[in-house]
């Protein structure tokens, strides 16, 4: 995936949601790992874990975690979602398929991405709507879930994940 100007607002929002202090964080569709490697720069407390589905994309992350030496921080993990990492989080973030399959034709700008980074099934949004699902299962009382949709960078507080807000709305069916 060709990082975007979002990815590094998403970054941006994680690092004013959690600043110095010592965290969690799971980066959900980590692809090359790049914004998982971001968020332990940009979080020096933080202990990231980044997942993702696909072995390929799951390989990528961790040979560029090393490279980066970010090992001790950053664990790379291979499976759904918040799935194959256990305990409770402070920070969720993700940057998941969001677009319809049906509409690949109309993104000629995107073929050269991996078509499961950036297509999905039906209205494209489930993905998303599982997220929120395993979040609220998931995020400490105080945490924060930070996703990137359509160029744009939301944010729910735990609390929020319950309730009417952008957030929830934007994946409403």
């Amino acid at each position: 995936m060709t990082p975007r100007p979002t990815s590094e607002a998403l970054v941006a929002t994680a690092e004013q949601l959690i600043g110095d202090r010592v965290a969690r964080v799971a980066d959900v569709g980590t692809g090359s790992g790049a914004i998982a490697a971001a968020l332990a720069v940009a979080l020096p407390r933080a202990r990231v874990s980044a997942t993702d589905s696909d072995a390929a994309a799951v390989a990528l992350a961790r040979a560029n975690v090393r490279r980066l030496g970010l090992a001790g921080r950053v664990q790379v993990y291979r499976g759904d979602l918040l799935e194959p990492v256990p305990g409770r989080f402070d920070l969720v973030v993700a940057n998941l398929p969001y677009l319809p399959v049906a509409e690949a034709a109309r993104h000629p700008d995107l073929a050269a991405e991996p078509a499961d980074a950036v297509f999905a099934a039906g209205d494209g949004l489930d993905p998303y709507r599982r997220l929120v699902a395993a979040a609220r299962r998931r995020l400490r009382p105080d945490g924060s879930l930070v996703i990137q949709l359509r160029g744009h960078v939301l944010v729910a507080s735990r609390r929020e994940l319950d309730e009417p807000g952008p957030l929830v709305e934007a994946l409403a069916a």
